[in-house]
């Protein structure tokens, strides 16, 4: 939607084949329990609207974006974010006003997105058939061969053998993570470079609606409402009128767990038994909206069109997922994929020469969508170690060299120094925010000075920053073991939730 959006407002005249059905009528409260989304495996999960994609928004559809407020999204900025330990030290700096996020749920932003849309005099948006193949043609393109995309082959939703063709001078592919575009090329003799590597998790997550009159628990310091617990992560993701989910993640091996959290019950219980979370799902405060479900094959890909800077495939570009995916639970791709749209758009607005188009695209992507890949794969494999050390029951925290010790120690400074330092803090949110590289906050001496600063404390001390309460992988595998044979023993209880789940509509994601 943000690719055809954008390409719109280019001058580009835009045709958008769009898999799914439309929203329903009605709210966005409508369509997130019946709007059938199956190109969106992650439709229902939870999304973190961070700072790129917001300041996108607000830069280029500021009508957008308050229709957005209007259906119930919630602006949240800096100074609302900062934990109330350090709001003593709050000072309002230049570049603040960039780090605010969209609270809401993903249907909330499709719906009104979709309609939004809708509305553009040079798009269109065509439901009635579906995409099953890309067409291509051989020719001479500066001096060599290349493969030039002219249409798509198109089947009829409610008669699979009639076909037809749609021809156009650019084939864009916004698929996502279950498009067959590649498959496609590939079967032409398009060679299409993939990096690809498994993630190796799994996550759970659960909806919830606060009680009429409860407001959201406040932002606990010592107990926070997203965490690593080395075998299990977790999170809460507050979202409009009053809903929220919670995730739980954990290791592909993580097999008893992995059973535990399918059940209501049993997720609930493991959510009451982190301290940042139990306010949150207290049967008081809220009441659950649907049964757990999950969603696995997680991967890192990327995918690279132009080879040697010698593009054998013209017309033709891969956004967002499709090109790029990174791991959801860090909340990243809705805003790499906002960002790649708009790359795109001006790539295509500035150049009309298809070599050169495929040239700048891929150099600004690697410029500005690649640090960020790089960077959430490097935690996922950091997580992969840490699962599986605390599975084995195995220390990763002993430095065996001085570079390994500098290391270690160098990383527990730097988070006792966000604990308890604002303008570390700061650094470190433009990164989560994406609104610069990963990592950049560190090339400012102040806060590289704090860092070196807190290193003289100690590791000892310093590695008390990174404590998160919570029950240790053998005690939470034994309540789960304990309340499993319960259950057992006595008929089902309705996780003592009064009002009943609406998981119709979910059956497709679990």
């Amino acid at each position: 939607m943000f690719t055809g959006l954008a390409l719109s407002r280019r001058g580009f005249s835009v045709t958008l084949f769009e898999r799914d059905v439309p929203p329903p009528e009605g709210d966005a409260e409508q369509a997130f329990f019946s709007w059938q989304r199956r190109g969106a495996a992650q439709f229902r999960h939870p999304h973190a609207f961070l700072g790129l994609m917001c300041n996108l928004l607000e830069k280029n559809y500021p009508d957008l974006l308050q229709e957005l407020l209007d259906a119930g999204a919630r602006k949240v900025g800096f100074e609302d974010m900062v934990p109330g330990h350090l709001q003593s030290q709050y000072i309002p700096e230049p570049g603040d006003e960039q780090l605010w996020v969209l609270m809401c749920r993903r249907a909330t932003i499709e719906t009104v997105l979709r309609r939004y849309v809708e509305r553009e005099k040079t798009l269109t948006i065509a439901n009635t058939t579906y995409v099953t193949d890309v067409l291509i043609e051989e020719q001479d393109e500066h001096e060599s061969k290349a493969l030039v995309t002219k249409g798509l082959e198109l089947t009829d939703r409610q008669d699979a053998n009639k076909k037809s063709q749609h021809f156009a001078d650019l084939i864009i592919d916004a698929t996502g993570r279950a498009g067959k575009f590649n498959k496609w090329l590939s079967s032409k003799g398009a060679k299409v470079a993939e990096e690809r590597d498994d993630a190796e998790i799994v996550y759970y997550t659960r909806h919830y609606a606060l009680k009429p009159g409860v407001e959201e628990p406040k932002r606990d310091s010592d107990n926070p409402s997203a965490g690593d617990l080395g075998y299990l992560k977790y999170g809460v993701f507050p979202g409009d009128n009053g809903n929220f989910a919670l995730i739980i993640c954990m290791h592909n091996e993580e097999h008893e767990l992995r059973e535990a959290v399918k059940d209501p019950i049993l997720f609930d219980a493991i959510c009451e038994s982190i301290p940042g979370v139990k306010p949150w799902v207290a049967k008081e405060h809220a009441d659950a909206t649907t049964a757990p479900f999950g969603i696995g094959q997680i991967h890192a890909v990327w995918r690279d069109y132009v080879h040697e800077d010698a593009p054998q495939l013209l017309n033709f570009f891969a956004v967002g997922d499709a090109a790029s995916r990174t791991n959801p639970l860090y909340g990243r791709g809705c805003s790499t994929g906002t960002l790649h749209a708009h790359i795109l758009a001006d790539v295509l607005a500035e150049k009309s020469d298809p070599w050169e188009r495929a040239l700048a695209f891929k150099q600004r992507t690697e410029a500005e969508i690649r640090p960020i890949f790089d960077a959430s794969l490097t935690e996922d494999k950091r997580g992969i170690r840490r699962a599986n050390a605390t599975r084995e029951g195995v220390a990763l925290d002993k430095a065996t060299t001085v570079k390994k010790w500098f290391t270690l120690a160098f990383g527990d400074a730097l988070v006792a120094a966000a604990r308890h330092q604002l303008h570390v803090h700061r650094g470190i949110m433009r990164t989560v925010n994406l609104v610069e590289k990963p990592g950049d906050f560190l090339k400012d001496r102040k806060i590289r000075n704090t860092i070196f600063r807190y290193m003289l404390r100690g590791r000892k001390r310093n590695a008390q920053a990174r404590i998160q309460a919570g029950l240790a992988r053998p005690e939470m595998l034994g309540m789960i073991s304990h309340l499993s044979r319960q259950q057992t023993k006595q008929p089902p209880a309705s996780s003592g939730n009064s009002q009943p789940l609406r998981e119709t509509a979910l059956t497709q994601q679990a």
